[in-house]
């Protein structure tokens, strides 16, 4: 039942980029990946690289590499200082020059549970640099999680983006649910779509991503 309501959702999706014009109403996707390896008690690395396209399998749109330390405070708490990397086409369908992009990023984790449901939250500071200017962001990322039967559960998140810059601070909001899947011990998939909102549009987008947990801690004991 689920695998037949996965592929349903990947034919709706597929079906309706054949109708979209704009950028704003192409279904585009987003390929990702996401790492965590603990190499000591408190310590772990961050990874991540994501390749987002405006449409499912074509025209590029951007490219982001992240690396980061994190340091476990409690049970359920914890905090990341990183750093990004991004390159960005910022037009669909015309040529430009993409725009690169450097950034540094504070992350506080703190997650709750109740009975099955998990919850975290995300507040993330993001110092960005590009052409010569640079800004300064603020996100809150709501996060939920429960599981709906064997290696198997749905998510759903909130994300809001904030230039506190600005005095019109909203820049954007994440809105998205999908489902994951417990490969083995270190990995699971992810498969879902999300809203990206911003002030004066928005983007439909497919996310299809691997998730990688390592412990290099357990090698050397």
């Amino acid at each position: 039942m689920i695998k037949k309501s996965l592929l349903f959702c990947v034919f709706v999706f597929c079906f309706t980029t054949t109708k979209a014009q704009n950028a704003d109403q192409q279904l585009g996707a987003w390929y990702m990946y996401n790492g965590s390896h603990k190499i000591a008690d408190k310590f772990a690395i961050k990874t991540m690289a994501h390749y987002r396209y405006y449409e499912i399998l074509s025209e590029f749109q951007q490219e982001i590499y992240r690396l980061g330390l994190n340091y476990t405070i409690s049970p359920k708490v914890n905090f990341t200082v990183g750093y990004s990397y991004v390159n960005t086409d910022t037009e669909f369908k015309i040529p430009t020059r993409n725009i690169e992009e450097h950034r540094l990023y504070e992350d506080i984790n703190i997650s709750g549970k109740l009975k099955d449901l998990k919850l975290r939250h995300r507040l993330r500071f993001e110092h960005r640099f590009f052409n010569a200017t640079s800004s300064h962001w603020f996100r809150y990322d709501l996060n939920a999680n429960y599981p709906i039967a064997n290696n198997w559960s749905v998510y759903a998140f909130n994300e809001i983006f904030l230039n506190i810059d600005k005095s019109k601070r909203f820049v954007q909001n994440w809105t998205g649910v999908g489902f994951l899947h417990q490969l083995n011990t270190n990995l699971k998939i992810k498969l879902g779509y999300f809203y990206q909102k911003f002030p004066d549009n928005g983007f439909h987008r497919l996310q299809l991503g691997i998730i990688l947990n390592t412990n290099h801690l357990k090698n050397k004991k």
